[in-house]
């Protein structure tokens, strides 16, 4: 493909991300209004949030095969498509049970996003230009997650209900979607469907997509970096869905702000964060994978400690919130490993692996820091987020220094692979 198709393959990959991340945290910043409408605890409705991830969990190496085997176009489909469905269903719920189901259809949607996203990256980019073509997916994604908290600030403002701003989300998502599908019907196969340059005799087909699927542990120990790199996403899960979820009850209970305030600042720190990917994704191509990744979790420590105090003056509370989507700031480090770290054949695969990691703390951190808050408190809570960004930053620290120095130390214009 020319330059020109390669920039819009990241381009329409990048909008997919939006519309899913979108879809993913919808119901985040009305935790408290939901509980109230369904009669529910909040650690309830982080149930529900972890339904979708389980749902996301479960089916990443089925479709990451199907990814590598057939058509990552299809599985980008399955997701834009079955992801817009969830939403109508969550923006119409009349119970607790219909809002469950919900999330369970919106998981099956989002859980393809990532197995087709990354190698349809990875196909329309080069060594030289891969660190910058995921800092603007990633990019893409958190300023998806952070509309959410936009649309709710901006439909309380006008007092409307938590259903117009679920459908304003829908509305986007839909309109989005189309024109995605609609575009890559335009793109070469080269890029949507998957190469056989590095192992022409052993190319997945769709018969043995179940059975590869259920070798998760072979696949997993088969790559100590790709191991590491799925423990550290599950951790970083647990610690960004926590500050997602629940930054704007700690604003509200903690700090007393009101719930449409505390949500326009959930919604600006997330923002922020999505141009500090786009800052890391350069510097990665500048420096290398690793001080990144070691620089964005020690900022992650420092910062979340600091909101556990609960203690923060209204100006210290401000920044250290805009700082504290620093954690994506190592985002495109963490991306471009996995993709040095993996066979071109294997992309789908490996990125469904680290993508089990994320969702698999979605699946734990809804419910469980949802019912700590409800019982030992925020402050105590987000000392707990502390403590598990502190255990990250030890994994990173020993992925850097022991996978291979010349692999992290080199900048993206050497071939990696």
């Amino acid at each position: 493909m020319t330059d020109a198709g390669n920039r819009r393959v990241v381009t329409l990959v990048t909008g997919s991300h939006f519309v899913n991340h979108s879809y993913i945290v919808m119901l985040a910043p009305l935790v408290g209004v939901l509980a109230a409408r369904f009669d529910v605890s909040i650690a309830a409705i982080g149930a529900a949030i972890g339904v979708q991830n389980a749902v996301i969990l479960l089916l990443q190496l089925p479709l990451g095969y199907l990814s590598d085997a057939y058509s990552r176009t299809l599985v980008l489909g399955i997701s834009l498509v079955l992801g817009t469905t969830g939403a109508i269903l969550t923006a119409t719920a009349t119970s607790y049970a219909w809002l469950l189901a919900a999330q369970f259809v919106v998981g099956v949607g989002v859980a393809g996003h990532h197995p087709a996203h990354y190698p349809l990256l990875a196909s329309a980019s080069t060594d030289a230009t891969r660190g910058r073509a995921y800092s603007i997916h990633a990019f893409g994604g958190a300023v998806g997650l952070a509309a959410p908290f936009a649309v709710v600030a901006a439909t309380t403002a006008l007092g409307l209900s938590w259903r117009a701003a679920i459908w304003t989300i829908t509305a986007l998502g839909s309109v989005y979607g189309a024109y995605c599908l609609l575009s890559f019907r335009a793109v070469d196969d080269d890029v949507t469907r998957p190469g056989l340059a590095e192992r022409p005799d052993e190319r997945p087909t769709l018969r043995s997509v179940p059975g590869r699927s259920r070798s998760l542990f072979g696949d997993l120990t088969a790559s100590g970096g790709i191991l590491g790199l799925s423990v550290l996403a599950f951790l970083t899960s647990i610690v960004a869905w926590t500050i997602r979820t629940y930054t704007p009850s700690l604003l509200a209970g903690g700090y007393g702000l009101a719930d449409g305030t505390a949500s326009a600042v959930t919604s600006a720190m997330l923002a922020v964060g999505a141009g500090l990917i786009l800052a890391g994704g350069g510097l990665t191509d500048r420096v290398g994978a690793g001080p990144i990744i070691i620089a964005g979790y020690v900022a992650l420590v420092v910062l979340t400690a600091l909101l556990a105090t609960l203690s923060l003056p209204l100006a210290g509370l401000t920044l250290v919130l805009l700082l504290s989507g620093s954690i994506s700031f190592s985002r495109p480090a963490r991306s471009t490993l996995a993709d040095r770290l993996s066979a071109r054949a294997d992309l789908g695969k490996n990125f469904a692996l680290v993508t089990i990691g994320i969702s698999l703390g979605g699946v734990v951190a809804p419910p469980v820091f949802g019912y700590l808050i409800d019982t030992v408190g925020l402050g105590v809570s987000f000392g707990l987020v502390a403590a598990i960004g502190l255990v990250s930053l030890g994994l990173a620290w020993w992925i850097v220094r022991d996978a291979d120095s010349d692999l992290l130390q080199t900048t993206v214009g050497v071939e990696g692979d």
